[in-house]
Formats: structure tokens, sequence, C-alpha cells
């Protein structure tokens, strides 16, 4: 019974022993005699008992790495407070297993170093506009390092970078006088922009002014003329329908009378205003001859 039981135990720790489930993104690492050996991926792996055993285990995931703030110089000797945070993976278990202590510790100290480096090379006003190059330099001064540790650093963000308070202040005094200075800029081509709006205005409308003057003044002489033209129009017209009438039978002898009747008409309103003294000619035959006079005129019109 006895012998059934220690039977059964060295079965169990065989079996213990020789059969190994790795989970998923994950990569154990197996030493024979002390020797590497293998890489045993996700899934069931069969082991040798007592020969083969477990050296290391490795996470294969994408791993974040927060460091500690540190305090960084930048070119023109500021003092700057630097959070970030690394991101990397574990590529090759038997590397990370075998070419470094610790990686992780290697990966932060070059990561804080590289940083530093960095940083020192840029001015204070440069550190805040270009993170994304500092970003990607720190990314290239580790990875070339982690190959030989079996880790891809993926990239590196800076969280946060504080100035002594002495320079913020002076940074935000600097930001207040430069809106300031954007305000009265503004503020200045708003009312050259307003005299300009003006002046075109103005200008605009003296010239919509005199162009209305003009069209008046043209339009008044066309009337004008329209009006001259119509009363000379109907005046050759009288004259004409007048010299018509004398060609007719008895025309002139209407006309004499008409002649005769506004004579008469003359010297009858000349007599009615008593202000004026009326001479009256001794030969009355003189009238006849201005009738006579203006008779033969019109009888020269007619034989024209």
């Amino acid at each position: 019974m006895e012998i059934a039981v220690i039977l059964f135990v060295i079965a169990v720790l065989f079996i213990t022993q020789s059969i190994k489930v790795v989970p998923q993104q994950h990569a154990w690492v197996i030493e024979r005699l002390g020797k590497y050996n293998d890489t045993l991926t996700p899934g069931l792996n069969f082991l040798i008992p007592f020969v083969d055993r477990v050296a290391y285990k490795h996470v294969l995931k994408e791993i974040p790495l927060d460091f500690a703030s540190q305090v960084c110089i930048t070119r023109d000797n500021t003092q700057l407070q630097v959070d970030g945070i690394l991101y990397f993976q574990v590529t090759d278990a038997m590397r990370a297993s075998y070419g470094s202590s610790n990686y992780i510790v290697a990966i932060s100290q070059l990561a804080q170093t590289s940083l530093r480096s960095v940083i020192g090379k840029l001015e204070l006003d440069k550190t805040f506009e270009e993170r994304d190059i500092i970003n990607a330099q720190v990314v290239a001064a580790i990875d070339e390092a982690a190959l030989n540790w079996g880790v891809k650093v993926l990239r590196y963000e800076i969280k946060d970078l504080t100035p002594p308070k002495e320079i913020l202040h002076a940074m935000q005094a600097q930001i207040t006088a430069e809106r300031g200075k954007r305000a009265l800029i503004a503020a200045s081509e708003g009312r050259r922009q307003e005299q300009i709006n003006i002046a075109t205005g103005e200008r605009e409308a003296f010239i919509a002014r005199s162009e209305g003057e003009k069209q008046a003044v043209i339009n008044k002489a066309q009337g004008e003329a329209q009006s001259i033209m119509a009363v000379a129009d109907a005046t050759a017209q009288a004259i004409s329908a007048i010299a018509a009438a004398i060609r007719q039978p008895g025309g002139a002898e209407a006309v004499q009378l008409k002649v005769a009747e506004r004579a008469v008409d003359a010297y009858s309103r000349v007599a009615a205003n008593a202000a004026t003294t009326l001479i009256v000619p001794s030969n009355m035959t003189e009238v006849a001859s201005l009738i006579g006079s203006a008779m033969k005129l019109v009888q020269g019109q007619k034989l024209n």
C-alpha cells in the first residue's frame, strides 16, 4: 500500500514536471541542465522531468512603463520638470532573458538619460512646440539599444512639462502682452477698414449723385430740344396751312381782311390806354397802303 502511494506521488510529480500549458501572449524560456534549450509557445508543451525547467516567463503584450518626473536642463539653462511614459513590448524571449539582468530597469534608465540629452539640445520655447520630435528622438535612442535585450520600444509620450514658477509667470506675462498687442492690432485694423469703407461709400455716393445729375441735365436738354423741335414743327405746319389757305379762292381777300382787323385792333388798344397819346395819321390812305404792301408780300410768296 505504501509503495502504491509512493508510485502515485512520483507519477503526479512526473506529469506536473513534463506537461506545461503556456497562456496566450506569453513565452516561457526552458533551460536543460542549466543551458538554454527552447522557448515555449502558447498551448500544451511537454518537457523532460527533472532535466528541463522553466527559467523565465515573459509577457508579450504591450507594456506601459511610467517614469517618475525628472529635472532636465534646456539649451538656454532653464530647468524643466518632465514626466513621461514609455510603451514597449518583448519580441525575443531568449534575448530578454539573457541580454540584460533586468531589461525594465535598463529601459527606464536609458529613457531618462535620452530624454535629458534631447531636451538639452532645445531651447525652452522649442520644448513646448516640438513634443512630437522629442518623443521620436527618445524612441529612436532607446530602440537601438533595446534590440539586444529582445525588446521593441513602441512609443514615448511626454505627459507634462513644468517650468519653474518664475519662468511660468514670465511666460504668462509674455502671453498676456502678446494677446494685448494682437487686440490693439485688430482694433487698428478695424478702424482702418472702417475708414476705408466710409471713404469708399462716400466716393460711390458722389459718383452716383454726379451720374444722376449728368443724366438729369441730359434728359432736360433732350426734353428742351424735343420741345423746340415740336414748336418748330407746329409753326411750320401752321405756316404751311396758312400758305395753303391763301392759295385757295378768296384767300387773298381773307388775308387782307385779317391784316385790316389787326391794324384796327392795334389802334383801338392804343387808344384805350388813357396814359397814351394817340397820333392819328392825317392821311388814312397810309393805312390802306400798309395793307396793300402786306398783300403784295403775301402774293409774292404765293407766286413763289
